[in-house]
């Protein structure tokens, strides 16, 4: 039988939608998945913790930081409160900002480099910390460091200071302003969220990442391996 010009048509319009539908399957750059509670432990105590994983471009981070008080090994991870005692460690340790377990929830807790970069593993099982250049592909797909910080910090000011400058989250990334303890004290909470990667750079310094509540930047920067950071864990 010969297709009337009806039928052509109908048949274009399918043909469209179901390209429509494929380009915007394309252009998907973040998802969400909780893991169950029997695949990741709620308990900071054995080294896991119940995240959602956000997927932004190939890569799968976890939406939280970290927060967890024993290495992988199971050996536990020292608290370490005191100033003085922070600001001369050679070996891991965390706290909680202003050492106040109030933080835990939303900021997770601050890790010195020693903790990041000890053979029993900071991060739980099959993830990781992230290498600078990992950083780097993350910055890349939300288009370079200067507008990634935006597109990554959690919108509006129940975490952040106003005016939280460009604050979209459209990534899913929830980057909060955990603030850091430098020389034993702590600094810029709501304002300020530094992380960790597992890179060392010059002069025996760590690189880090920074985003700033007053601007879109994605940072990054040479850190003293004394610092407490946030952890951010990426999929193995």
């Amino acid at each position: 039988m010969k297709p009337t010009l009806k039928t052509f048509f109908a048949l274009l319009a399918l043909l469209f939608a179901m390209s429509c539908k494929k380009e915007n399957s394309n252009l998907q750059s973040s998802s969400s998945t909780t893991l169950s509670s029997a695949a990741l432990s709620a308990d900071a105590e054995t080294n896991a913790q119940a995240v959602t994983v956000i997927k932004i471009g190939k890569q799968r981070w976890m939406a939280k930081n970290l927060s967890v008080a024993r290495y992988r090994n199971g050996d536990k991870i020292p608290q370490v409160k005191n100033p003085a005692a922070w600001a001369g460690l050679t070996t891991g340790a965390w706290c909680w900002y202003n050492n106040d377990p109030a933080n835990d929830s939303s900021y997770g807790r601050l890790y010195n480099y020693y903790a990041v970069a000890d053979s029993r593993g900071l991060a739980p099982t099959g993830w990781h910390i992230p290498s600078d250049s990992e950083w780097t592909t993350l910055s890349t797909f939300l288009g370079g460091d200067a507008v990634a910080g935006g597109k990554m910090k959690e919108a509006g000011t129940a975490h952040w200071l106003d005016p939280n400058t460009g604050a979209t989250n459209s990534s899913g990334f929830t980057a909060l302003p955990g603030g850091l303890r430098q020389g034993g004290g702590f600094y810029i909470l709501g304002s300020w969220g530094s992380w960790w990667s597992s890179t060392p750079g010059d002069n025996n310094m760590i690189w880090g990442r920074f985003i700033f509540g007053s601007d879109v930047v994605l940072g990054r920067g040479l850190t003293d391996k004394t610092y407490g950071y946030s952890v951010r864990c990426v999929k193995d």
